[in-house]
């Protein structure tokens, strides 16, 4: 794409980055729920899977008839991304056919899929290749920036769960759900913290996924809440984070030299001057927990083995999409609002994010009564509930308690998601 001429104004950039985040129109009917799973293709040795004989299982699938799309991170973390759908229980019996329809065959070939924050296995190397990768790579690892191998550790070993949620169509104002969605956000994220192991042992993080992203580039992983109103808080961050990498023809150029967007578009580049769509690409290099693409991607929980990545589903979607709990949850949770590196390091150790999760999961296990929510959602929370948030515990203290007893990196649930198929396992 050319880049030669100053296409783009500072307003118009400002006007087209909050209609994108939050001015397209929801389609009539219920409010949806879109999924976003990453999980680790692992050997039964506890060792990363080799990544062609898992690209060509994916492959072999085809088109899966949901519509849930799977795709690879730089690291070979396998990606399902389903369709927004009209519930949550709609959504996750989707993904749970989807899963197993992936996992039963990756099974055959003693593989199975992992769900943690972070692969705490030495010596990661990158495998999906692309323009994109290359230039992020340049990017993140260049030593100029202090950043050390963040950002490596982030394309290669990291895992993470999305819930997608929409707007409240009743309204105008979207600042409502995007205030609650960062008040929320530390809750959810020391809640399912799931990835306190790194580089062969303890991180001192509860989620060290999340650890990772804060010592990467702040103007891009920082959250984006409490900076005014939602659409011109979220054009103010989009126009102040740093440009990442800039295309040109089929490649992309990473940018060394430090340029916002904001002063790509007033000062323009040796490769010329930004126009809309590099303005779009530049949103896609964007990673604050909490980010909205016309509708909310609340990005804050680590990747999660089966049944509990049903919970923050649901508990998200109850306390967004009921006004009610909405408000009782951000009352509980207000004063926990800016605890993101707390939630990270402790987890629900932290007494005051321990309070506010038992609070806000009462709250939304009665919104999902209200929602009439299938028994299978009701009862993978409670139970989480009752294993978890009620002992101030999240998955990440069982992962170290096992992780002391047998130096295994993995919970042994984690490596059995998929049964092993009675025919023999093909090496």
């Amino acid at each position: 794409m050319p880049h030669d001429i100053a296409v783009l104004s500072l307003n118009a950039a400002t006007e087209h980055a909050a209609r994108r985040g939050f001015g397209q129109a929801r389609p009539a009917g219920p409010e949806r729920v879109g999924v976003e799973l990453e999980m680790l293709a692992m050997g039964r040795d506890g060792r990363r899977a080799p990544h062609d004989v898992v690209v060509a299982v994916v492959e072999s699938l085809g088109p899966l008839a949901s519509g849930t799309t799977l795709t690879f991170e730089p690291g070979g973390q396998l990606e399902l991304s389903t369709p927004p759908v009209a519930s949550v229980d709609e959504a996750c019996t989707g993904l749970e056919a989807d899963l197993a329809l992936v996992a039963e065959p990756l099974a055959e070939h003693g593989i199975v899929l992992v769900g943690s924050g972070v692969d705490p296995s030495p010596g990661l190397h990158r495998v999906s290749r692309s323009a994109r990768y290359d230039a992020m790579d340049d990017y993140f690892g260049d030593e100029s920036r202090g950043w050390g191998n963040a950002g490596r550790t982030m394309m290669c070993a990291t895992a993470g769960l999305q819930v997608n949620l929409d707007f409240d169509a009743r309204t105008p104002s979207p600042d409502t759900r995007w205030g609650l969605a960062h008040v929320l956000g530390p809750v959810l994220a020391g809640s399912f913290a799931n990835s306190p192991l790194f580089a062969g042992g303890p991180s001192g993080w509860k989620s060290y996924r999340l650890a990772n992203w804060w010592r990467l580039d702040p103007s891009r992983t920082r959250s984006a809440g409490g900076r005014g109103p939602a659409p011109e808080a979220w054009a103010a961050y989009v126009l102040d984070a740093q440009v990442m990498l800039i295309r040109d023809g089929d490649g992309c150029v990473p940018v060394r030299t430090p340029l916002s967007f904001r002063q790509w578009v007033s000062s323009g580049h040796p490769l010329g001057f930004p126009t809309l769509d590099d303005l779009d690409y530049h949103v896609t290099t964007l990673f604050p927990p909490v980010r909205p693409r016309g509708w909310l991607e609340l990005r804050m929980v680590d990747s999660l083995p089966r049944p509990w990545w049903r919970v923050p589903v649901a508990v998200a979607t109850a306390l967004v999409y009921d006004a009610e709990a909405g408000e009782a949850a951000a009352q509980a949770a207000w004063d926990t609002a800016d605890l993101w590196v707390e939630a990270s390091r402790s987890g629900l150790a932290h007494p005051a994010l321990a309070l506010a999760a038992r609070e806000c999961f009462a709250i939304a296990r009665e919104s999902l009564g209200r929602m009439g929510a299938g028994a299978a959602t009701v009862d993978a929370v409670g139970e989480y509930v009752d294993r978890y948030v009620d002992r101030g515990r999240c998955p990440a203290d069982e992962v170290l308690d096992h992780w002391r007893a047998t130096g295994e990196r993995f919970l042994p649930g984690d490596r059995s998601w998929a049964a092993v198929p009675r025919t023999a396992v093909r090496p």
